[in-house]
């Protein structure tokens, strides 16, 4: 049986715009997925051990107030140290494109634009969770 998807979504600092991240998250969950939802005003260290602790397969973010380029980096640094280097961060809402390469640099898997389909996100997140299961349940059958 397969292993139902767990994602973390999440808004960090200041932002309090919620309506697009809960519907990305009731979207998430109609489609089987394990959904944890931390609301808005969260710190970049609350986010990472929230994902830590719910043993996450992918981190969502969502920006609305321009936050993405501080936040967003230190999010996926802070997971990698952590040891989550395997677990997909993606995010959405109001990103320009002269941002996008700098995000992707930084470790995130996927930029959603506003305005993206949602069964585009919830397919890309099952596909990392997939991705993720895959390559944690080879390296048991390797220790074992």
């Amino acid at each position: 049986m397969e292993r139902k998807a767990r994602v973390l979504v999440a808004k960090a600092g200041l932002d309090g715009h919620q309506a697009g991240i809960r519907l990305v998250a009731q979207t998430l969950r109609d489609a089987g997925m394990e959904v944890i939802y931390l609301g808005h005003y969260n710190s970049v260290d609350q986010i990472v051990q929230a994902a830590v602790e719910e043993q996450v397969d992918v981190v969502g973010l969502s920006s609305l107030c321009g936050a993405h380029k501080e936040v967003v980096p230190k999010v996926a640094a802070k997971l990698r140290e952590a040891g989550l280097a395997d677990v997909s961060v993606v995010v959405g809402g109001v990103i320009p494109n002269k941002d996008i390469p700098l995000l992707t640099e930084a470790g995130v898997a996927r930029v959603f634009k506003g305005g993206t389909a949602l069964d585009e996100i919830s397919g890309f997140i099952r596909e990392a969770a997939r991705r993720r299961h895959a390559v944690t349940a080879q390296t048991a059958g390797q220790k074992g």
